[in-house]
């Protein structure tokens, strides 16, 4: 039986400072990944979300499934400040989840001081150009 490529979802199984952003992508843990972010307690996620104002709760549902272990979630919104759908706080509150919407750029430096400081974080990323 011949073998094809076998497409697997985006996934490294732990958490990494993320070392570079830009170029519609991200580096972190010596890789690069194309495409926006999901970085969670169980690791770092592809993510297909790419407007940040169409996001919804079941964009987040990954992250629902592992609230138990988040304080604080980053939302990276782009190169700009969006404020986040009404709805979707909602779902993020009702979870115990306080999620700061805030520009990519922001969102990575501010991941990497509170993962440094062993903080129950976790990031929502978009990619930006």
């Amino acid at each position: 039986m011949a073998k094809g490529i076998i497409i697997r979802e985006a996934h490294f199984p732990g958490k990494a400072a993320i070392e570079a952003y830009g170029n519609g992508g991200f580096r972190f843990a010596d890789m690069s990944h194309r495409g926006s972010l999901l970085v969670l307690p169980s690791g770092i996620h592809g993510w297909e979300p790419a407007d940040p104002q169409a996001l919804k709760a079941s964009d987040f549902d990954r992250l629902l499934g592992e609230a138990n272990q988040v304080d604080i979630l980053l939302v990276g919104m782009g190169r700009d400040l969006r404020p986040l759908p009404a709805s979707l706080r909602a779902a993020l509150k009702e979870a115990g989840i306080s999620a700061d919407p805030m520009s990519t750029g922001a969102a990575v430096r501010t991941y990497n001081v509170l993962l440094a400081e062993d903080r129950a974080v976790a990031a929502a990323l978009i990619a930006v150009d």
